[in-house]
Formats: C-alpha cells, sequence, structure tokens
C-alpha cells in the first residue's frame, strides 16, 4: 500500500438497505470508499477478497452470524481490523463484545460517525493486515 494513497474502504455490513445506503453516502461524502453487504457471512467472504481498512456493523443482522458473532470472527482472524457495531435496540450482549471494538447507539450523530472511522482509519494505518 503506497504512504501517500492509504486504504480508506470501509465495510458496512447492515440488513436494512436504505441505512446501509444512507451509512455508505455519509462515508463516501468524506472521501471514504465503502463495500456494502447485509449479512456477517458475506462480510467474512469479502474481508477475504478486499483490502478493507474497518468495518461499521449493525449487531442485529440476518443470518446466522449477528454483529457481535461478526466482531468475534474479526478479531480472532484480523485483530488488529477496527470494528465499530451500532444497534437501534439495547445490546444486552455489549458485554461480550471482544476488546477493542467500538459499540455507538442508533439513532447515531454523522459527526460521530465520520470521527470513529478517521480514529480506526488511522489506527489501521498504523496496524496494516
Amino acid at each position: 500500500m503506497d504512504q501517500a494513497h492509504p486504504n480508506r474502504t470501509v465495510l458496512i455490513v447492515e440488513d436494512d438497505a436504505e441505512l446501509r445506503d444512507l451509512t455508505a453516502a455519509l462515508l463516501e461524502d468524506e472521501q471514504l470508499d465503502t463495500v456494502k453487504c447485509a449479512e456477517a457471512a458475506l462480510a467474512v467472504m469479502l474481508l477475504h477478497e478486499r483490502d478493507i481498512s474497518m468495518i461499521f456493523a449493525d449487531v442485529r443482522l440476518t443470518g446466522a452470524m449477528d454483529g457481535v458473532d461478526l466482531a468475534w470472527e474479526v478479531r480472532q482472524r484480523w485483530p488488529t481490523l477496527p470494528v465499530v457495531l451500532t444497534s437501534g435496540q439495547p445490546c444486552q450482549r455489549a458485554r461480550e463484545l471482544p476488546s477493542g471494538v467500538a459499540y455507538v447507539s442508533k439513532p447515531w450523530q454523522p459527526l460521530n460517525i465520520l470521527l470513529l472511522a478517521e480514529q480506526a482509519l488511522a489506527y489501521a494505518r498504523g496496524h496494516p493486515r
């Protein structure tokens, strides 16, 4: 990866298509690249295929894995990859989150998400996968 053009790709994992597109538009307005999917299993496949610098995922997802399961899978396979989880429901499993995983309640403020993304991407630049 060229240091002059660091990777700024965020994987958005959200089963609500409208919210997934809104989140992507927000991040793309800040010159971030996005990859979108609706399920955690597909997210894991994409992580094998793409150079991702951060994951932004909902806790509640369709399929066998939820966002917490995804966070644990990422921590095992890609321990330095930043993960931010979000949910509109009280996160009963918040105490089960792996160390270093950020959690943001919905509705979140766009500025907060942008700040989290910039912090995570700065961390990712110093800790390539």
